[in-house]
């Protein structure tokens, strides 16, 4: 019994440490959100654990009912992890469709991630270049770059996208710049507006590039703001951010159902 106690003692101080390492190297590049967040959290809270369990221990087993709540605790743990597989499953099986032959696209939306510092983000970069590829494929249509600007910075998203499309070959009056949104609902519904406004049909093919993990979700999100046929394009996240992505994207995905926005 006791070296099996020991054995989990190491076990949760490796997977603390692992976690919280990766917020802190995260949060140390500019990043936050509950995807880095969260992670450090537990990985504290793993550290902790593996550092006083024998008083844990000693506590919990003083009272039956704080063993129970103790149990019960690690089982909602262990269900919330199920979830939370499932939902990266759901992620890597819609991470975008391609584009049907003939279809006459009107317009490509190229959604923002974040500017730390005012430069573009590796996640960004990745959806821009994206944004490039589908450019070049429907030379006809505008191409909306949509963020607004980040808390604290003085930087708007949008010029930070568009001259970064430009200064690799799209035309400038192709690019319209949307820099008043906060969430990927007003992306989608500020993007449309300015695009109405330059006579393209939101009832019209258009094509929403995003990361994927955002992929489905930023879709649903463009129907439900008055696009008619949006169709996803998703730039794979980097390695390092990625699992903390789409940790953040599973919280996002749970709000944007509560609050009805697809």
């Amino acid at each position: 019994m006791k070296r099996s106690r020991h054995w989990v003692r190491i076990g949760l101080a490796l997977v603390g440490a692992v976690l919280l390492g990766d917020a802190v190297a995260l949060m140390g590049m500019g990043l936050f959100s509950l995807g880095i967040t969260l992670p450090g959290g537990i990985g504290i809270a793993f550290l902790l654990l593996a550092l006083c369990w024998d008083g844990v221990a000693r506590w919990r087993k003083a009272d039956r009912r704080r063993e129970l709540l103790w149990r019960a605790g690690w089982v909602a743990f262990g269900v919330w992890l199920v979830t939370v597989g499932v939902f990266f499953y759901g992620i890597r099986s819609g991470m975008g469709v391609s584009v049907p032959a003939g279809t006459s696209v009107k317009a490509i939306v190229v959604l923002g991630s974040g500017t730390p510092n005012c430069e573009a983000s590796p996640t960004l970069i990745a959806r821009l270049d994206q944004g490039l590829v589908q450019a070049r494929r429907w030379p006809e249509a505008k191409v909306v770059v949509s963020g607004g600007q980040d808390f604290g910075l003085r930087c708007v998203e949008a010029d930070i996208m568009a001259d970064y499309l430009i200064a690799r070959g799209i035309a400038a009056d192709k690019v319209i710049r949307e820099g008043r949104s906060t969430s990927t609902e007003e992306n989608l519904v500020f993007s449309r507006r300015l695009l109405e406004g330059q006579g393209v049909d939101a009832a019209g093919a258009i094509v929403v590039v995003t990361s994927d993990f955002h992929v489905r979700r930023a879709v649903g999100i463009a129907r439900k703001a008055g696009f008619g046929e949006a169709f996803g394009m998703g730039a794979e996240t980097p390695l390092y951010l990625r699992f903390n992505a789409w940790l953040r994207e599973y919280f996002a995905a749970i709000s944007s159902w509560a609050l009805r926005e697809y």
